[in-house]
This record gives C-alpha cells, structure tokens and sequence, in this order.
C-alpha cells in the first residue's frame, strides 16, 4: 500500500515536465493568432480608411461640381437679367432730353454693354470655371449692377424732371395762350376805341343837298339843260376834330356809275381816287354852314339817280344818293 502510493507520486511528478512544454506551445500559438488578427484588422482598417476617403473626396468634388453648375446658372442668369436691364436703359434712353447727359449716360452704357458681353463670352468659352473665375466674374456683374442702378436713378430722376418741365411747359403754353387771347381781346378793344376815337375825329356833315342850275344861277327843273351842279352842305360842331384847313372832295356820279368830271385825284385807304370838284375850309371846331361846291356841266346829262360822295381827311364823309328829272 505504502509502496503503490510512492509510486504513483513518483509518476505523477515524472509527468509535470511535459504539460509546461504543452502550455507554453500553446501560449505562442494563441500569440501569433492574436497578432494575426491584429494585422489583419489593421489592414482592414487601413483598407476601408482608404475607402472612405475616396468615396468622401467623390462626394465632395460631386457637391462641389453642383455648386460651381449652380453658379454658373446663376451668373447666366444674372447676366440675361442685366442685358434686359440695359435694354430697357436703352429704350428710356430716349426719353432723355439733356443731350450732355444723354451723351455722358450713352458712353458709359456703352462701355458697360461691351464688358457685359465680353463676360458672357468667357461664359461660352468655358465649360467647367473655377469657382475662382466664377467669383471674378460674379464681382463683375455685380459692379455692373450697380451701375445699372445709377443709371436707372439717373434716368428715372431726369425723366421726372423732363415730366415737370412739360408740364411747366404745358401750364406756360396754356398761360401763354390766355395771355395771347387777353392781348388780343385787348387790341380788339384799343382797335375799337382807336376806330371810336377815329370817327369821332371825322367831320361830320348835314343838310347835304344836290341842285341843278341853269346859265342865270338858277334851280333848274330839267337836268338835261342844267348849267351847272350845286352842292351845299353844313358841317356841324365837333370838338373832338382836329382844327385846321381842311380839304374836301366832291364825287358825283351820273345814273350810268360814271364820274362826272375829272378833276384830279386823291389818296383814300391806300388808293387814288378821281374827284369832280373840291374846297377848302378853315375849320375851328365851330359849326361852317352852307357851304357850296360847284360843278361845271361839260358832258350831257340825264334824268335819274345821282350819287353824291364827300371825302375829307381819308374819311368818306357821307354819301347819298338823289332823284334827278
């Protein structure tokens, strides 16, 4: 008994050795298995890193791309606007009456319409811009743009003045006009008031009378052996007439319209005008009665209605007709 129990200590310590080199091996190979797994997760890592950073750098250059379309878009845009913009300048243009400032406003809308053409070819040209060049030709527009606004100030303030110069101009005509109806009616009325005072200047004359004479002086019945004519007439009181000597002209004539005699002639209303017979008289303002014109018979006469004129002053003093037998 004592003798199986020592043996089997003695075989169980001879057995210790090997299960250390058992566990040892073991040991190393979960090591390796451990550093394998390691790498390979690294590598893994690394791998899907890389993988990752390539589909971030896509997604990227992809937004990036849409952003430099989107603005190119809008830089079409705003240019399509602008060119409406200045199209519209061009049109108000026209309305600008100040021709320095139409001419200042016209150059310069010039300029700006070649540099807004020169960009829109650089937008042809070009199929894929930086945004770099995108944000040069953005800056651009816009300084483009605020010049188009200065010129739509510019314009809209001169055609407010232009729409307050027409209508002072329209308020001047109409007062102009109002002016030209007064002084017209005004020099309807001093036209008047001349002729008023011009006829209230002429002689006047009454009791005109128209008589045949025979050789002795006297009235004669039959105007077909009448002598001569008489013509007596009285020029009343006029204070208004101015005094002086004062010619008068006689103008008979016969039932056929001609003139009876040729004395000589006058001037009357721009013409010369053939009389019978004339006088002169000292007039003072004061009445002259009867006074008489004679007028010599040297051609045949005829019964009917025979018209007597007297002239005096460029006046047609009266004129009246009479019944000869």
């Amino acid at each position: 008994m004592l003798q199986h129990d020592t043996e089997n200590k003695t075989q169980q310590q001879g057995r210790k050795p090997a299960n250390n080199g058992d566990n040892r091996k073991l040991m190393l190979w979960i090591i390796i298995g451990l550093a394998a797994a390691i790498v390979g997760l690294g590598a893994w890592f690394i791998i899907s890193s890389s993988s990752q950073k390539r589909a971030l750098d896509e997604a990227i250059a992809l937004k990036e791309q849409a952003e430099l379309d989107a603005s190119e878009r809008e830089l079409q845009n705003a240019y399509d606007e602008l060119n409406n913009q200045f199209s519209n300048i061009e049109n108000g243009r026209t309305l600008v009456l100040d021709d320095s400032v139409k001419r200042d406003l016209t150059i310069k809308y010039e300029n700006a319409r070649l540099q807004v053409e020169r960009l829109q070819q650089e937008l042809r040209n070009q199929q894929n811009m930086s945004a770099a060049e995108i944000k040069r030709l953005k800056d651009e527009i816009a300084t483009l743009r605020d010049l188009l606004r200065h010129y739509v100030e510019e314009i809209n303030r001169l055609q407010l003045e232009n729409d307050s110069l027409r209508t002072e101009n329209a308020q001047i005509r109409d007062r102009n006009q109002q002016l030209s109806s007064q002084v017209q009616e005004t020099s309807r009325q001093n036209q008047q008031l001349n002729e008023r005072m011009t006829l209230a200047e002429r002689l006047n004359v009454t009791g005109l009378s128209l008589t045949p004479l025979n050789k002795k002086g006297k009235q004669e019945k039959n105007v077909a052996k009448a002598k001569q004519l008489r013509v007596v007439f009285t020029i009343p009181q006029n204070n208004s007439t101015p005094v002086g000597a004062k010619t008068i002209y006689l103008r008979i004539t016969s039932p056929s319209g001609q003139l009876l005699g040729n004395a000589g002639s006058f001037s009357f209303e721009g013409a010369s005008v053939p009389y019978s017979a004339k006088t002169v008289i000292e007039y003072s303002g004061e009445e002259i009665a009867g006074i008489t014109i004679y007028w010599d018979v040297n051609t045949a006469l005829t019964a009917g209605q025979y018209t007597v004129e007297l002239f005096a002053d460029n006046f047609r003093l009266t004129s009246r007709s009479f019944e000869l037998k």
